[in-house]
Order: C-alpha cells, then sequence, then structure tokens
C-alpha cells in the first residue's frame, strides 16, 4: 500500500472482491475450439435486455458508421524447453524482452538476447547452461540458456546462439504457444492457429486476446458492408493477465504492467469515429490508457513512460478524448514519429468514468478477476451478475475458447 499513498487526492474504489465470485462449472470451459471460428453464441446486452444470437449476426448489433478497434499483437511460441544432462526437463517460459528492450528489436536480434523469464524445475537448474540443439533452414546449431539473476519470482535469462539467425526465428522454430493454464492440457497443432486471431500482425504477446478469435474474412465483409469501419492497436498482452486478485479489497491488488503501441493513423481515426467499440479487454485497456496518457501529458508538461494503476482516481481537471488526441496528433508530427510507446498497469472496476469507449466485444471472465470487474464497470456493479447467470442457465461457453458477449451500456 505504501506505493499508492504517495498518490495525492486518490479516490480508490472500496471493492470487496468476494462480490465478483461465481460458480463456474469446469463443464463450461471448453479445452478446444469450435470448428468454425464465427460459429459460436453471442450474448447481446443492449437497451438492458439480454438475449442470445449468434455471432455470425454481430454486425446487425452495431451501429453504422461506428469503429471496431482490435488488438493485433501476435502470441509468440514463448515457452521453450530444455534438457539437463541428467534427463531433467526445464521450461523457460520468456514473459519480457530485457535487453534489447523493445519488442521487434529483440525479435530481429541475432547471437543474443535477455529475457525476463519463468523457470518451471528451476530446482533442478542451480547452475550452469542449459543447451538446445536447433535446425532453422538446414543450418543446425545450438541455442544456449544462462541465467543472470533472479528478479521477484522471475529470472533473467541470457539466450545466444552462434548463426546468423533472428531471435524471432528461433522461438517460433523452437518454443511452443502458451495456452491458458486453465484447459489443462498441452499445446497441440491446433492452438498454433486457432489461438491466435486472424489479423495478428506483431509478435509480443504471452496470451491471445480472445475476443479477437471470433473474427473471420466472412464477419469483416458484413462489418464493411454495413459500413462500419476497423482500426487497429498493439497491446502485448502478458501472463500477468492470469494473475489472481488475492487480496480482500481491489486496493490491495497491484495490477500488472503491459505494453503499448498506437500509431498516429489510428489516432487520426479515432478523431472521426462516431461511435467506438473495443474488441477485447486489451483494446479496451489501450483505449482508455490512451486517454490518460495524453491528459497526464497535457497535465505535467512532461511525457509519461507509463499510466499507473490508479491514476484514474484521482481528482484532476481533464480534457476531452479529442482535445486528448489533438495534442498527442501534434506532438508526433512535430516530433516525425509515427507511433507512440507507452507502458499501461491502468485498473477498470466499478466507478470508472469512461473516456473513449461506448461498448465492449469480449468472452465471458474468471471469477474474482479484475477482468470480470472490467466488465462490471461497463454494465453495472450488479447487473455483470444478471448476464453471467443468462449464460449459465444458457450453456454458453466461458474463458478462452468460449462464447462472446456485446456489452453496450445505456447512455445516461
Amino acid at each position: 500500500m505504501e506505493r499508492q499513498k504517495t498518490l495525492k487526492d486518490i479516490n480508490i474504489p472500496v471493492i470487496n472482491v468476494d462480490e465478483f465470485d461465481y460458480v463456474l462449472p469446469v463443464d463450461r470451459i471448453p479445452k478446444y475450439p469450435l470448428p468454425e471460428r464465427h460459429s459460436s453464441k453471442l450474448l447481446l446486452y443492449k437497451d438492458e435486455e439480454i438475449s442470445e444470437k449468434r455471432f455470425s449476426q454481430i454486425a446487425n448489433f452495431l451501429p453504422s458508421k461506428s469503429l471496431l478497434v482490435f488488438n493485433d499483437s501476435k502470441v509468440i511460441h514463448a515457452r521453450l524447453f530444455f534438457r539437463k544432462p541428467t534427463g531433467a526437463s526445464i521450461e523457460i517460459f520468456c514473459l519480457e524482452p530485457i535487453s534489447p528492450a523493445e519488442f521487434s528489436q529483440n525479435f530481429s536480434a541475432t547471437k543474443s538476447v535477455v529475457w525476463k523469464c519463468l523457470v518451471g524445475n528451476a530446482k533442478k537448474w542451480k547452475s550452469g547452461t542449459l543447451t538446445k540443439p536447433i535446425t532453422i533452414n538446414n543450418q543446425s546449431f545450438l541455442l544456449t540458456a544462462e541465467k543472470r539473476q533472479t528478479v521477484e519470482n522471475n529470472f533473467l535469462i541470457r539466450f545466444s546462439w552462434s548463426e546468423n539467425i533472428s531471435f524471432g526465428e528461433i522461438i517460433t522454430e523452437a518454443g511452443k504457444i502458451p495456452i491458458p493454464p486453465y484447459l489443462n492440457r498441452d499445446s497441440e497443432p491446433i492452438d498454433n492457429s486457432r489461438y491466435q486471431t486472424i489479423y495478428a500482425q506483431t509478435d509480443g504477446s504471452v496470451a491471445a486476446p480472445t475476443a479477437g478469435l471470433h473474427f473471420t474474412d466472412t464477419i469483416f465483409e458484413h462489418l464493411k458492408h454495413k459500413n462500419i469501419d476497423t482500426g487497429f492497436v498493439t497491446l502485448h498482452v502478458s501472463a500477468g493477465t492470469f494473475k489472481p486478485v488475492k487480496s480482500d479489497f481491489i486496493a490491495g491488488h497491484q495490477m500488472h504492467r503491459e505494453w503499448i503501441a498506437v500509431s498516429i493513423e489510428m489516432l487520426e481515426k479515432l478523431k472521426t469515429a462516431e461511435t467506438i467499440f473495443s474488441v477485447g479487454t486489451t483494446s479496451l485497456r489501450t483505449l482508455e490508457s490512451l486517454f490518460w496518457f495524453g491528459s497526464e501529458w497535457i497535465r505535467t508538461g512532461e511525457k509519461p513512460t507509463l499510466v499507473s494503476q490508479w491514476i484514474p482516481y484521482q481528482k484532476n481537471k481533464l480534457p476531452t478524448f479529442h482535445q486528448v488526441l489533438d495534442f498527442l496528433i501534434e506532438k508526433l508530427q512535430k516530433q516525425k514519429k509515427d507511433n507512440l510507446l507507452f507502458a499501461t498497469e491502468l485498473i477498470i472496476v466499478p466507478g470508472y468514468q469512461f473516456h473513449v469507449i461506448n461498448g465492449l466485444i469480449t468472452n465471458f471472465h474468471q471469477p474474482r478477476s479484475t477482468l470480470l470487474m472490467l466488465v462490471a464497470a461497463i454494465v453495472g456493479k450488479h447487473k455483470w451478475k444478471e448476464i453471467y447467470d443468462f449464460a449459465l442457465k444458457n450453456n454458453f461457453r466461458f474463458l478462452s475458447y468460449g462464447d462472446s458477449s456485446l456489452l453496450i451500456p445505456q447512455v445516461s
């Protein structure tokens, strides 16, 4: 709590985490996706009414001239398996690049990189290096892993290799895609394509932005036919998205940090949008973080590097979203840059005032999670329960490979 006490005029919402618990039967968590992406169910919450639809119909329920914002981050093959001479298996789960720290530079690096990693079976790897034989483009070489130091419950691992091959190629060839732990199975070939959106472009996530898994080329054609625009931002989803809330009250929870990139082209598109829908909680977190990033820059006169967790709950005079967009576009133009790059720890819980989005497309989330609280912030602190009860009673599938919902809150 010391970190929170340093913030001035803060008004952290008093939220008991027990209020966001519910019973999720195991058989409602599908281990595999449906044969066709857009054949899932769609729960529609609109005009304070709840109904069951099909995801293939989603364009029918969105207003024309609206803008759908997608997260184009791509899930990397973050799980690398090494074997000690004794036969012990060691899993190294790549979480975040350290050197080079920027994702694209790290993936294009040759010879060596450093990552923050989780290490499975770490007790069996007390010292020394691990090696893994790899063959890419008929070139065979050894990938070496060396523990550098411990950072909280993680390790800094230096990977090195002899050939002039990028780390991005190595991790794609040698790693396994990290499906969610609650699926209780190993990743399989189907996950390489289905635990990935069809528009994924920018390597960096260790979990999929799962709301986008339902979208197909057919759905994009339907959106286009209805004059619904689309745009893309990047938020690299971290393993923190699965971090449970262990405190009794939300004030005791430390939100995970994730990295964001937004193009000047996207800023311009947001300026002209009549209504904005985020596809997934990660897109929503990006857009709302964008507002706070620009607001803090305007307020302090200094460019922030991080949107901190409790910024929205302070008492500061705020600009409009359009004022923020104009400011950020002007800054990028003066600096002759195409993208904004920053990090966020933003937490969105009931009591949060939305400044950007008008609705959300999202899957169904785990009990006692910050993502469920985000949903409650949109539809209402008590309405979320009614929505989830409806989903459970009507055999909706939950979590990553589950069904979808379109949440359009009543405008007050």
